[in-house]
């Protein structure tokens, strides 16, 4: 049994989850389910996050990104060791720290040029004029590692761009793991972009795929017209009215062209894109606009869904995590979307707390890094083949003076 600590500050920024799960080998050498120990939530602290905001938008020097990248590693310390000391862990006791750092930018790949680009040994160009995926996360793990004496593993996407792969979502490695005995199964998990997972016992079947905005225009909506950080239960929505007009605009939106696997970032559903939306659309009451941008986000999820898997006529459950299923106007409008005969729940209904189950993945992820296991699924993300994901840094009391 080894004790791993997961760490998660995901699209939504809103906040570090930090989780301890106990994680056990099944008989055929990967991870059973996780069973989850505790897990809590921090704030970023305000000064660093405003800088995070701005690196969004690319309103960063190059010098201040070099030095976020060590006041973020600093607050996943500090996350850390918090936690730590209110389980009374102590060094040594952790296997390892996983976390994957705040994503500022995505770059997916385009799959369609993949099939036909003949780089042979031209590395360089597979970046410089070719069509794979890049990614940047910031969060110095040395800094993780040092201060709370554990191995920390983070920067999991990379591996998987070098392969050819999306490098996101990245959910699908702990579906596999812990649904495998009970799959197909599909999840959905819904951060600031939502992401859909179809988990298989055959990884050669899966899927993984973002499926468009989840929190991430509903929270800027809140936070330009009503000065709070997100639609509590979704109320504000739930007194509005749909806008046919704007849903029919955002229904056209190219994310929906691509091919999967594919991801989204800011730069598809983020502030620029909802600020255009509030100008073009300032006539709408702000209870409206906030309906409106609810509802198309249950509409991407199912068209998503609905578009790519194709054997969802033989699946019966999606199971639901992350701070969108905290909105129970979104739940709902989603139930009434998806196909009859898909059942929606959580995976509390698993033993996974959908708050915490992305920051349980980056646990699991890391024990699968140090433990040399592949922890991609390359049916599912793209990539040429499976792969070892994640940056390992040893702590100073491993070092041999």
């Amino acid at each position: 049994m080894a004790l791993v600590m997961g760490l998660n500050s995901g699209s939504s920024f809103d906040g570090i989850d930090v989780v301890l799960v106990e994680i056990v080998n099944g008989r055929d050498g990967y991870p059973a389910r996780p069973k989850f120990i505790r897990g809590t939530s921090y704030d970023w602290p305000g000064p660093v996050a405003g800088i995070v905001l701005r690196s969004f938008e690319n309103k960063v020097s190059l010098f201040e990104f070099c030095r976020l990248n060590y006041l973020a590693g600093a607050v996943y310390a500090e996350s850390a060791r918090a936690l730590m000391r209110d389980a009374g862990i102590k060094p040594g006791e952790l296997e390892v720290i996983g976390f994957d750092g705040q994503t500022i930018y995505q770059e997916p790949p385009v799959h369609a040029r993949l099939h036909d680009f003949d780089d042979g040994e031209n590395l360089v160009g597979r970046w410089l004029d070719g069509p794979y995926g890049c990614g940047l996360q910031i969060g110095e793990p040395a800094i993780v590692a040092a201060a709370c004496e554990t191995p920390a593993v983070t920067h999991f996407r990379t591996m998987d761009h070098a392969l050819g792969g999306t490098g996101a979502p990245l959910m699908q490695y702990l579906d596999y793991v812990a649904f495998r005995d009970i799959g197909p199964i599909l999840t959905l998990n819904i951060g600031g972009i939502a992401n859909c997972q179809l988990a298989h016992p055959d990884r050669a079947k899966m899927m993984a795929f973002d499926t468009g905005p989840g929190n991430v225009m509903i929270d800027h909506v809140m936070r330009a017209l009503f000065g709070k950080p997100y639609d509590k239960n979704g109320d504000v929505a739930r007194s509005g009215k749909v806008d046919q007009a704007l849903m029919q605009k955002l229904k056209e939106h190219d994310f929906f062209k691509r091919p999967v696997p594919r991801s989204a970032w800011r730069l598809d559903f983020g502030s620029s894109y909802a600020d255009w939306i509030l100008a073009d659309y300032s006539h709408l009451s702000k209870a409206d606009m906030l309906a409106t941008m609810t509802e198309f986000a249950a509409y991407a999820i199912t068209r998503s869904i609905t578009d790519n898997v194709k054997t969802i006529a033989e699946i019966k459950v999606i199971m639901a995590s992350g701070g969108g299923t905290r909105n129970s106007y979104l739940m709902e409008r989603l139930k009434d979307y998806m196909p009859k005969g898909l059942r929606l729940t959580t995976s509390n209904e698993f033993g996974i707390p959908p708050q915490f189950k992305e920051a349980i993945k980056f646990a699991t992820l890391a024990h699968a890094t140090v433990n040399h296991l592949a922890n991609n699924i390359p049916a599912a993300s793209g990539a040429v083949k499976f792969g070892i994901l994640g940056k390992l840094v040893q702590p100073p009391r491993l070092a041999k003076a």
